[in-house]
């Protein structure tokens, strides 16, 4: 059973984000790039499941600048079979990401596909979706346990009233949460080892997409500061700020 693993190079998370002073755009020069934290999780699923005898190969993917090869050497590190990158220079979007990973899928024919529910640079949580739309394939979203059995994958997942399990026929899409599994970190034997797995390089006009960007970003902006908080000693003084001060009662 084959995996296909997309991942993504964001700011690392320890990272404070800062906005370019012309308001275009997020300032990434000098800035600690990593692999993001949803994807390290999908990673960990399908070593494990691969560790389990459920899996055979694991194959990771990235979208992204040439620097982005740095995030799929560390997905063969953890466990990853062999890495393909899509290189391009371009701002990608959801939907220019879900066009590449869905040729991608067309070429590779995994069983399963395997991504983490949204970036934490954007939050968009679309990918999953779309890439799902757009090949047919069954869905499982914000999975918290992944069960693999007969042609089927069993997804529990989190929603508002408590879990919910999905059963989907394989070939299908899982989005991992954040409270399916621990990432591991990487061994340094196993550093040295990925620097000799394959990784291959790709460009969107060798899968035929057109990634142009659909949403135009007008302007970024720093969240305003929020003003510090202040001691009450009663709660009649706390009313009496809710009510006069803040006017929310």
């Amino acid at each position: 059973m084959k995996v296909l693993v997309p991942i993504k190079r964001v700011i690392d998370y320890n990272v404070k984000v800062r906005v370019k002073a012309d308001n275009s755009g997020v300032d990434l020069a000098n800035v600690k790039m990593a692999m993001n934290p949803f994807c390290e999780i999908a990673v960990e699923e399908a070593v494990r499941l691969k560790e389990k005898g459920v899996v055979t190969e694991i194959v990771a993917v990235s979208i992204g600048p040439k620097a982005a090869q740095e995030q799929l050497r560390t997905a063969m590190a953890l466990g990853a079979d062999r890495s393909i990158l899509v290189e391009t220079d371009e701002e990608i979007q959801p939907l220019g990401i879900a066009k590449a990973l869905k040729a991608i899928v067309e070429e590779e024919k995994p069983e399963m596909v395997i991504l983490g529910t949204q970036a934490i640079d954007d939050d968009n949580n679309q990918t999953g979706q779309m890439l799902a739309a757009l090949t047919g394939m069954p869905q499982g979203t914000f999975a918290s346990e992944v069960n693999v059995e007969e042609g089927k994958v069993k997804v529990t997942r989190e929603i508002d009233g408590g879990l919910q399990t999905v059963e989907l026929k394989l070939p299908a899409v899982v989005t991992t949460d954040l409270r399916l599994n621990e990432p591991r970190y990487a061994s340094l034997p196993n550093i040295m080892k990925a620097k000799k797995k394959p990784l291959d390089v790709k460009t969107p006009a060798d899968l035929g997409v057109d990634m142009t960007p659909r949403v135009t970003i007008e302007k970024v902006e720093t969240p305003a500061e929020r003003k510090a908080g202040v001691m009450v000693g009663s709660v009649d003084e706390l009313v009496e700020k809710l009510k006069n001060e803040a006017k929310v009662i």
